[in-house]
């Protein structure tokens, strides 16, 4: 498996991994949407996007970073806001080999840390995250805000 920064050619099939993403959380979107909003993030190069293929080429999952300031820290940070990999490629390292990219590219770029959520009910993401150092944040709670509708 090899993980790398994704280029407009990995537009297609990082369409369809996030169509699954998507499918996950129950917000299910039609592909030329989703192609259409990754297409701009990587044109206009506003977040940072991993895939990661088999041996073969295959993209099995991917996951987007977005930069921030922590502002109690007075530093730049990353957003770890999607992480997906594809349901057969599971259990065989590929989300530990994309939450290691996306690390290494926090630490390259000289980021205090990743901050990331995920749905209560996401026990195997919630496991992993565990597993590689990530604290659950006790002290904070996560508002969200609807301006559409």
């Amino acid at each position: 498996m090899t993980v790398s920064a994704a280029v407009t050619a990995d537009l297609i099939d990082l369409t369809r991994l996030f169509a699954g993403y998507l499918r996950f959380y129950q917000v299910p979107r039609d592909e030329p949407e989703i192609a259409s909003f990754l297409g701009q993030r990587l044109q206009r190069r506003d977040s940072q996007l991993f895939i990661a293929r088999d041996e073969e080429g295959a993209a099995q999952g991917f996951v987007q970073l977005y930069p921030f300031h922590s502002s109690l820290a007075l530093e730049p940070a990353w957003l770890l806001s999607d992480l997906y990999v594809d349901e057969r490629a599971r259990r065989s390292g590929v989300g530990e080999a994309l939450m290691n990219a996306a690390r290494a590219h926090a630490e390259a770029t000289g980021a205090c840390g990743l901050q990331l959520e995920t749905a209560k009910t996401n026990l195997a993401g919630q496991s992993l995250y565990e597993r590689l150092g990530y604290v659950r944040d006790e002290q904070f709670f996560t508002y969200w805000l609807s301006l559409r509708g």
